[in-house]
């Protein structure tokens, strides 16, 4: 009964492992402070319900992040009136961890 528990819970810290791996390159992510970035990029999504933006962007030194496409929430959602799938943008962000959220944008 041991053994099964003991090869329980090394399957279930593999996909840890590998998810730590797959995010060395974005040492930001597994930063719990708060840290705030600019970056450009294109909407792909959005979700003005949920208050939610898809941007492709390009890398974000300043939270340690590489060019990716990710979904942020917006705050305040009103942010989101003016903006459109396939528009160009310049935004403003921050984030804590993995969470995200998009504190100004404008059209580029």
């Amino acid at each position: 009964m041991k053994a099964i528990a003991a090869c329980l819970l090394a399957f279930a810290l593999v996909p840890t492992v590998a998810s730590a791996q797959a995010m060395k390159d974005m040492p930001g992510i597994l930063n719990t402070a708060m840290k705030t970035g600019k970056g450009v990029g294109v909407v792909t999504a959005l979700d003005s319900k949920a208050a939610k933006v898809t941007i492709k962007h390009g890398p974000i030194p300043a939270v340690g992040w590489p060019a990716m496409t990710m979904t942020f929430k917006s705050t305040p959602p009103a942010l989101l009136r003016n903006v459109h799938v396939g528009q160009a943008v310049a935004f403003d962000m921050r984030t804590k961890g993995m969470d995200a959220e998009v504190t100004a944008i404008q059209p580029r």
